[in-house]
């Protein structure tokens, strides 16, 4: 099969057919299975036909192809922390090169469930509740598929991660998707109708996903919206899966809170994290889940069976990470939001309207005011002639249509690298 190419992706992300899996008429995608593999008997699995590889990657081969500066995918393009780094060094040294426990190291599952408990207020035991994984993408689908059968449905916000819609069908379950709808005025909020929230709730629903602080939105979900969802939650009877791995990265005096610590939520909710985002190490993989025991061993079957564990020396430089003091999330939280306000206004000059995120490290913004006719046609227009990459609105919705006039922008850069993605967005054609 080809590789997926910017060429074909409006052909993979477009092509319309009925779903029994999702019940719509436009779900993640559908790419033809090539004419001389189709005749073998069950030579493909069914599901992988509803939905195409990350277009975030391809934007970030793209980038490569064409020498575009890449604002597509969430990665930093400037050092980790030394002392992080140093400890990796040391523990390979000391060779720990071997496996961990399956379900993480001792120190890091220790360090853990101290920060969990300095930041949320939460008591784990990290013998029990906590399961080291492959970053908190495997954390996710080790979640999804120890808890989901076949005709179970799983509640997502969108847009949302790509990962989400994909991970839901490889488990078996059926997406139901719940818009956010985009602010109405500058500084506003991404917003969400509590009468479809419910709607979507029902006896089969056994998961709600929630990334907050999100991606691709940047909303921070206040306390008021997540009582609401836990009263869904206990009502219906619904185990909440929370991502949250950009907890430090927060706003105009925004502050994140896990659902776990709601009432009545902690022996319901699976909290995901890691330390790609805090920490800059997007390339260690690394995360975690923590949940009940009875949850927690069901993920450790599966991630034991997907993985076996995550990198032993990563894990122990992972520990000296978890123990940096307050001031450095501060310190992060701050040059993020500098970064943030950069790219917020270079974009307004560019003439795009974006979102201002309360959270996380992009920015949705608008692109109708460019008379393109898609999103697709306009990040291929980006990356090949004015030489910047971003992700087409599109691949964060289950339809595509909704998409078609947003696009998003990573600013996880070094500030030359914004500066010249500036530069570079003063050419585009208005």
């Amino acid at each position: 099969m080809e590789p997926v190419s910017l060429e074909n992706c409006e052909q993979l992300v477009r092509q319309p057919t009925s779903d029994s899996l999702t019940g719509s008429s436009n779900v993640l995608v559908f790419p033809k299975v090539p004419e001389q593999i189709a005749h073998r008997k069950a030579s493909l699995s069914s599901k992988v036909e509803h939905f195409t590889e990350s277009v975030i990657r391809e934007m970030t081969r793209q980038a490569m192809l064409y020498g575009a500066i890449n604002l597509a995918q969430g990665f930093p393009d400037f050092s980790a922390p030394a002392e992080i780094k140093r400890a990796a060094q040391q523990a390979i040294a000391a060779d720990i090169n071997q496996y961990a426990i399956t379900w993480g190291a001792k120190s890091l599952r220790q360090a853990i469930a101290h920060k969990f408990k300095e930041w949320q207020g939460i008591s784990l035991d990290p013998e029990r509740e906590i399961t080291v994984c492959c970053g908190s993408t495997e954390a996710m689908i080790s979640t999804l598929l120890a808890v989901c059968n076949a005709g179970d449905e799983v509640v997502i916000f969108e847009p949302f991660y790509e990962n989400y819609g994909p991970d839901a069908i490889l488990s078996g379950a059926k997406p139901q998707f719940v818009k956010l709808h985009p602010p109405e005025t500058p500084g506003g909020s991404w917003t969400f109708d509590e009468a479809a929230l419910r709607k979507a709730f029902c006896p089969q629903t056994k998961a709600i996903i929630l990334n907050t602080p999100n991606n691709p939105t940047g909303k921070v979900f206040t306390r008021e919206e997540l009582e609401l969802l836990r009263d869904l939650c206990l009502e219906f009877d619904v185990l909440a899966i929370t991502d949250e791995i950009y907890e430090h990265i927060v706003y105009d005096g925004e502050r994140h809170i896990s659902l776990a610590s709601l009432e009545g939520m902690r022996d319901r909710t699976v909290t995901i994290n890691g330390l790609s985002k805090s920490y800059s190490v997007t390339g260690w993989r690394v995360g975690w889940t923590i949940a009940p025991p009875a949850i927690s061993n069901a993920i450790r079957k599966v991630h034991d069976f997907l993985t076996v564990g995550a990198p032993a020396p990563l894990q122990e430089a992972g520990a000296t990470a978890l123990e940096l003091p307050r001031h450095y999330y501060q310190q992060l939280a701050e040059s993020y939001r500098e970064r943030r306000d950069q790219i917020m206004s270079t974009l307004v000059e560019a003439g795009f309207h974006p979102f201002l995120p309360r959270g996380a490290y992009y920015v949705m913004t608008d692109i109708t005011a460019f008379g393109f006719s898609d999103d697709i046609r306009f990040t291929e227009y980006l990356v090949k002639e004015i030489g910047v990459a971003a992700v087409p609105g599109s691949s964060f919705y289950h339809d595509p249509r909704d998409g078609a006039r947003q696009v998003r922008f990573a600013f996880c850069k070094r500030d030359q690298t914004l500066a010249e993605a500036a530069r570079r967005l003063e050419r585009i054609r208005r």
